[in-house]
């Protein structure tokens, strides 16, 4: 018996977006199958990465940033394929009013321990489109009183300590 491999570059397997869209039909069950964009990281980005709604984006640093006064430009597509830019001040986010986009910028500002997952916010903000707003704080409440119902203390434990986190560094800038 024979093993071979095929080792591809990152460019041949992310290359180039395609917008192709399939119609697969499997007993008696059509479904739609299309691509989606994904940005790999790069050593001047500080996140790169999305949800399950199709949104997927990089985050980088402004020129204008400072120290005092980060500021960053997310770019990448929403979950309807469409592209976006936009420009967050680190100081101006409302932990009780913040979009998917200006939680990761956080999360990757902060350096936001995630654990052994993708992200350190509560499973329910994989849900969020663009244009969605959380507010983060309750969410984290809400999982802290689940895990903490479950008895899992350790995920209970996580959050908590990914909820003051924001909350620390929220406070700083007020």
């Amino acid at each position: 018996m024979r093993i071979g491999s095929v080792v591809q570059s990152a460019s041949e397997v992310f290359g180039k977006q395609q917008n192709n869209s399939k119609t697969y039909v499997a007993e008696n069950e059509a479904f739609s199958q299309t691509s989606v964009k994904v940005y790999l990281k790069t050593d001047d980005m500080l996140f790169s990465g999305g949800n399950g709604t199709g949104l997927s984006f990089y985050i980088k640093y402004a020129e204008e940033s400072t120290e005092d006064n980060p500021v960053v430009i997310a770019k990448g597509v929403d979950e309807n394929g469409k592209e976006f830019e936009e420009k967050i001040n680190i100081n101006d986010i409302n932990l009780r009013n913040a979009s998917y986009v200006e939680m990761s910028a956080l999360e990757a500002y902060y350096n936001v321990d995630k654990g052994n997952s993708l992200s350190s916010f509560p499973q329910e903000t994989g849900c969020m489109g663009l244009n969605d707003r959380c507010d983060l704080i309750s969410s984290f409440e809400k999982v802290i009183q689940d895990m903490n119902k479950l008895g899992r203390y350790d995920l209970q434990m996580f959050y908590m300590r990914n909820m003051n986190t924001y909350l620390n560094a929220s406070s700083k800038h007020k």
